[in-house]
């Protein structure tokens, strides 16, 4: 705290090596938030693509196994190669989710990981970080909060985007509003079963990236990604210039390059990366398996 006085109290020196001005403080502040303001999703996803490249996008649960270990594992990730992190925040009710995600977020709820906790982990990591963090949430805990305030907190803490899969799209509007106004790109999903209509509003609506659900359902791991991806990524590509991210049953490296070769400009996987760091035998564990993953995955997408 005496760091940040314009001088010393009375009968204390400091020495010249630890003093520090105020204005240095406040510029060192400004321009970490200047940093955080920069990362976008969309200028992340421009980036890659002006360089042929296509982005890997990783999904955890925050606080499984532990919150500390969650940011251990988002900064592993960054290190890795992610070019956007989801980060979901553990809710009671995850419709859109398959087992292996509700068994994430029940875990971490019973250990008490609260929303404050999970924006108090971006906070922390944020600045370190060179990718966006897309918050995943349920829209009840942002009701709940407040739907200004809790934008406003996820950018303050760092965050860059925001993904609700429970508001349809003609529910969007209001959210969005406020995101345009604090700064946090929404990002909007499309399912096999959307109509090529309804695919190019929501494609229009969407900002960062269009996330397409590659099955009818839940998340979860497949043994194979369905052939039906390749169609649904060109009705994508016919009716917008935006990129296309394809989520829900990627797992393997094998399902990364298949997705790439259909021409999709992202790749995002959940659940094998969360049973990796969640379901291993200790936390070290669990961010050694993800790791191991993680690389796999990265080194399957150009």
């Amino acid at each position: 705290m005496a760091l940040l006085m314009n001088k010393a109290p009375r009968g204390v020196q400091f020495s010249q090596r630890t003093s520090i001005r105020p204005s240095q403080v406040r510029l060192s502040s400004v321009c970490r938030a200047a940093a955080v303001a920069a990362k976008t999703v969309s200028g992340t996803m421009a980036e890659l693509k002006s360089k042929g490249k296509v982005a890997f996008i990783p999904f955890l649960c925050a606080g499984d196994p532990d919150l500390e270990t969650t940011a251990a594992a988002l900064q592993k990730l960054d290190k890795i190669g992610a070019d956007v992190i989801e980060l979901g925040v553990p809710y009671s009710d995850p419709l859109a989710d398959g087992p292996v995600i509700q068994g994430a977020a029940t875990r971490a709820l019973e250990k008490g990981t609260t929303l404050d906790a999970v924006i108090d982990i971006v906070r922390k990591v944020s600045p370190t970080m060179r990718a966006p963090i897309v918050m995943f949430t349920y829209y009840n805990p942002i009701m709940r909060r407040g739907v200004e305030k809790y934008i406003k907190q996820i950018k303050e803490a760092g965050a860059s985007g925001l993904l609700v899969p429970d508001i349809p799209l003609e529910e969007t509007h209001d959210i969005r509003k406020v995101c345009d106004k604090h700064g946090i790109e929404l990002v909007l999903l499309t399912t096999p079963t959307t109509p090529q209509e309804r695919m190019k509003a929501i494609a229009h609506n969407s900002q960062g990236f269009v996330y397409l659900v590659s099955v009818t359902g839940v998340t979860g791991m497949k043994e194979n990604v369905e052939g039906r991806v390749e169609s649904l990524v060109k009705m994508l590509h016919d009716v917008t210039d935006k990129p296309i991210s394809v989520g829900f049953g990627v797992s393997k490296p094998e399902h990364a390059k298949q997705i790439v070769s259909w021409g999709a400009e992202g790749v995002i996987c959940g659940s094998a990366l969360v049973k990796a760091l969640g379901e291993s035998g200790s936390p070290a564990e669990g961010l050694a398996a993800m790791e191991k993953l993680a690389t796999s995955l990265r080194a399957a997408i150009p």
